[in-house]
């Protein structure tokens, strides 16, 4: 395309992406087989590619900083955009399994950084299937914080194995988070709430975060409000329903 021509996916007041450029299905089967490329192992991810400003090469040395915070199935990227200027020097990603969608978070992104030099740096996002490659990105304690915001409820019986909260799951997620790290859901289906909450309590390596400590934590905030998904349901008037539990020290 010659510069001098508009891109009709780019706004011309904001010069952020549109989204419906980029729509897709609400969710996708994670079960599938998708293909895209996934790291040997997280000393195997390019940290370069996503945080240049951090990183001039593939490179990577032990002991500089790595991604702390990983959004489940991102979306457009709203609870990220609001995570990178409330914690501008964590380095923060979000993985989604839609290419569409993965697609706009990146010219987002992009966008954000050439409209405002040296922020939105610590922000990225890659294509990927979190319930297959979590280790493959991440090592055993690496996480501070994970999310998982109005993931696909999968209401039939027999699908409730592609669920992105269940009993397996969460023995890896209890891997890549630290001991005192957190696991952020919600969602407007009170019985999946209902299962996530039952999932995080029935699991050793979990504790609820306390109604004090949740009040005094600005990130829980943004739950309801930062995502697109999260303000169609505010809109509507409709009900959430949170779960937020912190990693504890192994089963004895």
């Amino acid at each position: 395309m010659l510069e001098n021509e508009e891109n009709p996916c780019i706004s011309k007041s904001t010069r952020l992406p549109r989204k419906r450029f980029y729509r897709a299905r609400a969710h996708s089967n994670p079960l599938s087989d998708s293909h895209f490329p996934v790291p040997i192992s997280p000393s195997h991810v390019d940290y370069s590619l996503h945080y240049p400003q951090f990183f001039q090469s593939s490179d990577i040395v032990a002991g500089f900083k790595k991604i702390e915070f990983a959004d489940i199935g991102c979306g457009f990227g709203g609870l990220l955009i609001s995570l990178t200027t409330l914690f501008p020097e964590t380095l923060m990603i979000g993985m989604e399994l839609r290419d569409k969608v993965t697609e706009y978070v990146k010219e987002r992104i992009l966008a954000l950084r050439k409209a405002n030099p040296g922020e939105y740096q610590n922000v990225s996002v890659v294509r990927t299937n979190s319930m297959k490659y979590i280790p493959n990105y991440f090592e055993k304690g690496q996480l501070s914080k994970m999310f998982f915001l109005f993931p696909d409820p999968h209401f039939k019986e027999k699908n409730h194995r592609r669920r992105v909260i269940s009993p397996h799951l969460l023995d890896e997620y209890a891997y890549v988070l630290r001991v005192g790290g957190i696991i952020y859901t919600i969602t407007d289906v009170e019985e999946l709430g209902d299962w996530m909450q039952s999932c995080l309590e029935g699991h050793c390596m979990f504790e609820a975060i306390t109604e004090e400590e949740l009040e005094a934590d600005p990130v829980v905030k943004l739950l309801s409000s930062a995502t697109e998904e999260g303000q169609k349901v505010s809109r509507n008037g409709g009900q959430t329903f949170r779960a937020v539990y912190r990693r504890i020290l192994p089963c004895v």
